[in-house]
């Protein structure tokens, strides 16, 4: 009895030694920033917005910025922000932090070195630099993905590895349009933390503009969506803030739906949005597409004013393959079917497969459908604006170009 009661007794210290360290591991756990993404919530001539986590909820939010590149923040020059925390419960008893902050009155055109971080020792983030845009801005390009989607680490390297990919053939981007479905399970936050980790290079540096997907917006919830990104607050009433928006960028007016919830609202709020546009290219980014490998119906409204706005062309997601529509209007093909579309014939309807790792097999073509095929390779897209024309351009993983075509004005 004498020795099971000495065993009995080690053992409960040893446990009590485990659940110690653990709350102990808590208490000096890093408060050094992760899952750091720039996004564009106001004007991207002069200004930026930052999303970050850290592991302990209490951390302050703090941006500071100096021009130029790869400086140091020891000078007077610095611009130093006090943005917001809130904590974000992300299962089994434990809370993280979400910061958000934003800078505005920044120089167009001039290039600026940030860091954000709880402005304690050692709780900085690397240093990196952006870009804002320029006035005198002839020409610009951004990438289109669509569908990262991953559950494991391996699924998220693939994610990596495409961003890598994508700014290698296209290295002057300025920013990125991710068409839904980030990460499999939105409550998963090791996927978030892989998610922004295998792609930090790029969304760190250029603005990353997600839309929502039906993974995203899950049973009329996108909590840890919204948490993640510092989004325009510019988008239709009733629909969660953050899930649909609209921004410029250089010649360009970008409109940014939801298509899991709050569809009529949007669909007021669409119209008055590109009637309130004076951009020479419109563009629209949603997830489930109007014409994709098969059509969403509930989106039919949405389709019209984009016939009675001229919207050139629409990004879309969710069917995990490559499809490109003929130019369309009141829904038949516009145009001699070239790969070249003049004078606004029609508007353009893309799902640039997949950036992550599932892939669904090809659905029947269908009478819209002017480029259709299933690869089982992630892709990317690059779109080009110069003057009067907008180029596309669809490559896979491996860098071979897949599809080409050309808006002209």
């Amino acid at each position: 009895m004498r020795k099971e009661f000495i065993w009995l007794v080690l053992i409960g210290i040893v446990i009590l030694i485990i659940v110690v360290g653990a709350e102990w591991m808590k208490v000096g756990q890093s408060e050094k920033p992760k899952s750091l993404v720039m996004t564009l919530k106001n004007s991207a001539l002069t200004s930026r917005a930052f999303t970050w986590y850290t592991e302990s909820p209490n951390a302050a939010s703090i941006l500071q910025l100096v021009k130029g590149k790869n400086q140091d923040f020891d000078g007077q020059d610095v611009i130093t922000i006090t943005g917001s925390t809130t904590k974000v419960d992300v299962g089994n008893n434990h809370e993280q932090g979400a910061h958000k902050a934003e800078v505005t009155g920044l120089e167009s055109g001039t290039v600026y070195s940030y860091r954000v971080g709880s402005g304690k020792d050692k709780e900085w983030s690397t240093t990196v630099s952006f870009t804002t845009e320029s006035e005198e801005m002839e020409e610009f390009t951004f990438i289109n993905v669509a569908d990262s989607q991953g559950i494991t680490e391996l699924d998220f390297d693939l994610w990596g590895k495409t961003m890598n990919k994508a700014f290698e053939i296209f290295p002057t981007a300025q920013f990125i349009v991710h068409n839904g479905d980030l990460t499999e399970e939105p409550e998963d936050e090791v996927a978030w933390d892989q998610f922004f980790g295998k792609a930090k290079n790029w969304l760190t540096q250029v603005p990353f503009m997600p839309v929502t997907g039906n993974h995203d917006e899950v049973k009329g919830l996108a909590d840890r969506y919204t948490s993640h990104f510092n989004l325009p607050d510019n988008g239709a009433n009733g629909s969660i803030e953050g899930t649909t928006y609209s921004f410029d960028y250089g010649s360009a007016h970008i409109a940014v739906l939801n298509t899991e919830s709050n569809i009529k609202e949007q669909t007021k709020w669409l119209e008055k949005d590109l009637a309130g546009t004076d951009k020479q290219w419109k563009i629209v980014a949603m997830h489930r597409g109007a014409y994709g490998g098969k059509t969403y119906n509930k989106v039919d409204d949405w389709v019209s004013i984009f016939d009675q706005y001229d919207v050139d062309l629409v990004l879309q997601g969710h069917n995990h393959e490559y499809s490109r529509s003929y130019p369309l209007c009141d829904g038949k093909i516009v145009g001699d079917g070239g790969n070249i579309v003049n004078d606004r014939e029609g508007t353009v309807y893309v799902v640039t497969n997949t950036a992550g790792q599932k892939f669904n097999e090809k659905k029947d073509d269908q009478f819209y459908h002017q480029v259709h095929f299933q690869n089982q390779k992630q892709m990317f897209a690059g779109i080009t604006i110069q003057a009067d024309t907008l180029t596309f351009q669809a490559y896979d993983i491996d860098g071979e170009k897949l599809d080409e075509f050309v808006i002209q004005h």
